[in-house]
């Protein structure tokens, strides 16, 4: 189990649940009727994912620059998720009765 950590192993095997969460949950999504459901779950699951390759850089003992380009990008990929909700937020606030948004 030390090695599993020590390797950084384990941040492979999340990310590999990871994917598979996100596969199920657009498949679930697309069959709810939900237009855009592949982008919603990587918009929501990208910044965890480089939060993940930030960490497994740490634990393999990589340099301090991939680290920081990681956490750089989970910074961008949570802020562009955010702006997507925000943006849409307000189509859906006057989305008629009824309608799928609603």
């Amino acid at each position: 189990m030390s090695e599993l950590f020590a390797s950084g192993r384990i941040v492979d095997l999340i990310l590999a649940f990871a994917v598979l969460e996100g596969a199920a949950l657009a498949v679930w999504r697309r069959a709810a009727g939900h237009d855009h459901a592949v982008a919603d779950v990587a918009a929501a699951l990208l910044p965890g994912a480089c939060l993940l390759l930030a960490l497994r850089c740490t634990m393999v003992g990589a340099d301090w620059i991939w680290t920081a380009a990681w956490l750089l990008a989970a910074l961008v990929t949570h802020l562009a998720d955010l702006a997507r909700r925000w943006l849409a937020a307000p189509q859906r606030a006057i989305a008629p009765e009824g309608s799928p948004e609603s």
